[in-house]
């Protein structure tokens, strides 16, 4: 589907629906230079708050502050695949031993894991203590 943009002389511009900077950029242009903010978002499906906010980064930064981000962090997960095959060892090799042990061991060997990842660790593996009732 595509979003049509009015033009001089019957000549309309036609958007993508699928392409994320186009329409967000025909949103601003059409929003600050001919129909006006409240049609635009009206046309568009955005909130006046969000157009604004987009107003906002494209002054800011240009089109490639409109440019959709990737979900989530950038950081790097700590419990890489490697440091949970280490967790689950160390948990074997001593059943009883705390998690704030197994994250001291780790540390000493290299791997920078809070006390809170390795109970994580343990408990999505399901290698909690037994308890005896």
């Amino acid at each position: 589907m595509k979003i049509s943009i009015k033009g001089i002389k019957e000549k309309d511009f036609l958007v993508d629906d699928q392409d994320s900077l186009a329409i967000k950029l025909a949103m601003l242009i059409e929003g600050q230079c001919t129909i006006g903010v409240k049609a635009t978002i009206k046309k568009y499906g955005y909130t006046e708050q969000r157009y604004y906010q987009l107003l906002k980064d494209y002054q800011q930064g240009g089109s490639q502050a409109l440019i959709d981000k990737k979900p989530g962090s950038d950081k790097q997960p700590v419990r890489t695949g490697d440091a949970v095959n280490q967790i689950i060892r160390l948990r074997f090799l001593d059943p009883f031993t705390s998690a704030g042990v197994i994250s001291q061991k780790l540390s000493q060997i290299g791997y920078k894991v809070s006390k809170r990842s390795v109970e994580r660790t343990i408990t999505e593996y399901g290698l909690q203590k037994k308890r005896m009732s």
